[in-house]
């Protein structure tokens, strides 16, 4: 589990920020022991929950927009991020501007009824360059998504569960306990599979479909040989749970 932690600062991104949640990212790929992460946010003391207000204004009024990106994440350490892994966001609050971008670049979204997700760059005579402008209409569709972005206006959670955006919607305070239970399940299926599946899941967004049968193929082959496949197909055969190796 890796925490956003400035909820006085409406867990605003700085530099510590940044590079905290790199490092993080670089803990959950290296450990072999570790299948899924889980994002959340520290909303302690928050009259108003907030994952993530985006880009602390305060670095960037200096100057200091870079001290916000890692050379391998970009903004945050963590949008462009390349990584094998699933990563499930609880979001229980408002997530704006950079705030959705992690949210964006994450694999599922689980959310409560009372959080939010915009893109109020325009606001500011800005726009969301690190990635909202064009994962936010693959998300929820290109009408809906020009509606919030040029608007700068948040969706409710309703609204944004509904377009697709979020997978499990759930009451207030009660995201983080539904994106565990979700980590677990998917901590249960064959992990290699879980990491094939969404490699080509989530290329099929800016890949043929030709490419695509490749990949599926490529990565059918390639687990067959696998080990959790022997254990998988023995475990059907035995009416047992399977063991999974990771192997």
């Amino acid at each position: 589990m890796i925490t956003l932690n400035r909820p006085a600062a409406r867990n605003a991104v700085n530099h510590d920020v940044a590079v905290g949640l790199e490092s993080a990212i670089d803990a959950l790929e290296n450990d072999p022991d570790v299948w899924v992460g889980v994002l959340c946010a520290n909303s302690d003391g928050q009259a108003r929950p907030v994952f993530c207000a985006g880009a602390d204004l305060k670095a960037i009024e200096a100057g200091q927009l870079d001290t916000l990106m890692t050379a391998r994440g970009g903004f945050a350490g963590f949008v462009f991020r390349e990584r094998a892994k699933p990563v499930v966001v609880a979001v229980d609050g408002l997530a704006t501007a950079g705030g959705l971008e992690i949210v964006l670049a994450a694999d599922l979204v689980v959310a409560s009824t009372r959080s939010a997700f915009g893109l109020a760059e325009v606001k500011r005579n800005l726009v969301a360059s690190s990635g909202g402008l064009f994962r936010l209409p693959r998300a929820i569709g290109q009408a809906a998504a020009l509606d919030a972005i040029l608007t700068g206006e948040p969706l409710e959670a309703t609204r944004a569960f509904a377009l697709g955006l979020v997978s499990r919607l759930v009451e207030p305070g009660e995201a983080l306990t539904e994106a565990l239970r979700l980590a677990e399940q998917i901590a249960a299926a064959a992990p290699l599979a879980v990491r094939a599946s969404r490699r080509i899941v989530r290329a099929a967004a800016t890949t043929d479909d030709d490419t695509l049968r490749a990949m599926c193929d490529q990565e059918f082959r390639r687990l067959l040989d696998s080990e959790d496949t022997k254990e998988g197909l023995a475990a059907f055969i035995e009416k047992r749970s399977p063991r999974w190796s990771g192997r």
